[in-house]
């Protein structure tokens, strides 16, 4: 093994092709939000609400999967290397069966369409967006999990590839899908979720042609057998992965029920809440990139029993998250309005989107914090504790909160969507320090190379 690069270097090295792998991803949510905006506000709502629902069911499923990215960079770390590959083929059964459970869920979303009392046409299109996303599910989660296999042996240039090519993809799709192209009927938003399914099949199936055709996977061995699923094999990545997917569990009904709480509101709030929140989520690339990286490069420090690399390697990357968060920030609040009418040209839906969006400046510092430790637990192989903090900030402070100040008199005046993004705020300010205190105490604590996972 190669000796290791000063962290700086080995963080820039794995975050920068990250960060514009997830930007890939995010700039993809753009693309339906301004083409589904120039339709309709109808269809602007629909596609934020059918887009929030969908991310609860494969956040969920992604969260569980993303334990293999810890459980590699620790093998990679300790020479593993024969592992590996079977770890990851016991990923893909795992993958499998959240995507059968995935799919079920996303064709019959009553359940969590009672919660935003819809308009009958907004409902009608936001079932037609889920029932062409449901079949994107099995093409993303099985791409997650060659992201997370070559993530966690340091090559994630060919996931921004992928990715990218994607991206190319998206709005072309879009434009067939939504307007009726080339034989296809017009879809309007819905088209959304079509082009999605087409898109996550194509990357997922050409991934795991360069993974089999590229000499330098050969050494981890994922085609070199066919192996049967192994109850102890998943029973290890389920200790890891279920607390993983219970915590974007948490994050994500936070942020999904806020939407769904502010689609009482009427479509012209919702379409303001789905521009902050738009906005919000691609800045949330950058730390969620570093924090990647930044957990990458503890496990395979933990991994080559190498504690003190893995708490410097923590702080570092919290101290650049936040620095670049205090940085993007400020420019979301000084560009408030101007970003508001890149996305829409309703003048209401603009001025409501541009006061959220102030919000969004002070959420997106919180969320940096909270993101980048969040990763870095997860490098440590530290899941549950995590979980109980992001359940009780996210969902005590942020969704009761956000109810209370948004649509009660609890507190004053109910303050409408505004009230859900001041209590997220907080939320994510508790949570933050919840889970860095978490990583002080453990950190400090000299652990050899693990070899079972840890809660």
């Amino acid at each position: 093994m190669s000796t290791p690069r000063s962290l700086p270097r080995e963080l820039l090295h794995l975050a920068w092709p990250v960060l514009i792998a997830q930007a890939a991803v995010m700039a993809n949510g753009v693309i339906d939000t301004l083409m589904a905006g120039r339709l309709s506000s109808t269809d602007l709502a629909a596609v934020g609400i059918g887009a929030s629902i969908y991310a609860i069911v494969f956040v969920t499923a992604m969260g569980v999967l993303l334990a293999l990215t810890p459980v590699v960079s620790h093998h990679y770390g300790a020479r593993r290397f024969a592992e590996i590959g079977a770890d990851v083929r016991q990923c893909a059964w795992l993958a499998l069966a959240l995507s059968v459970i995935a799919f079920i869920v996303l064709k019959h979303p009553d359940p969590l369409l009672q919660f935003s009392r819809l308009t009958p046409e907004v409902e009608l299109k936001v079932r037609a967006y889920l029932d062409g996303v449901a079949w994107a599910v099995p093409g993303v989660l099985f791409f997650r999990v060659f992201f997370g296999f070559t993530t966690g042996i340091g090559r994630p240039r060919p996931v921004m590839a992928f990715n990218l090519l994607g991206l190319a993809c998206k709005a072309p799709l879009n434009w067939v899908f939504m307007y009726g192209h080339f034989g296809f009927p017009a879809m309007g938003g819905a088209g959304c979720g079509w082009s999605s399914a087409v898109i996550t099949w194509t990357v997922a199936t050409l991934a795991w042609l360069w993974c089999r055709r590229d000499a330098e996977y050969a050494p981890y061995g994922v085609f070199a057998r066919f192996d049967p699923p192994r109850l102890a094999a998943l029973r290890e990545f389920l200790v890891l992965g279920l607390p993983m997917g219970a915590t974007f569990l948490v994050d994500v009904t936070a942020f999904t029920f806020m939407a769904l709480f502010i689609a009482r509101l009427g479509p012209e709030t919702s379409a303001a809440h789905q521009i902050a929140a738009n906005v919000a989520v691609f800045f949330f690339m950058v730390p969620l990139a570093l924090g990647s990286a930044t957990g990458v490069v503890v496990g395979q420090a933990l991994g080559a029993g190498d504690s003190r690399r893995a708490r410097h390697a923590g702080l570092l990357g919290l101290a650049v998250g936040c620095t670049i968060a205090a940085i993007l920030g400020t420019a979301i609040y000084l560009g408030a309005v101007p970003l508001a009418r890149a996305y829409t040209t309703d003048s209401k839906v603009a001025a409501a989107a541009a006061t959220l969006l102030s919000i969004v400046a002070f959420y997106h510092l919180a969320d940096a914090v909270q993101a980048v430790m969040a990763q870095v637990l997860r490098g440590y192989k530290r899941a549950t504790a995590p979980m109980v903090i992001y359940a009780v900030a996210l969902w005590g402070v942020g969704l009761g909160g956000g109810y209370l100040l948004g649509l009660t008199d609890t507190f004053g005046a109910p303050r409408g969507a505004a009230g859900f993004w001041i209590a997220g705020v907080g939320s994510l300010g508790i949570a933050g320090a919840g889970v860095l205190g978490y990583f002080l105490r453990i950190s400090a604590v000299k652990v050899g190379p693990p070899h079972e996972p840890r809660q």
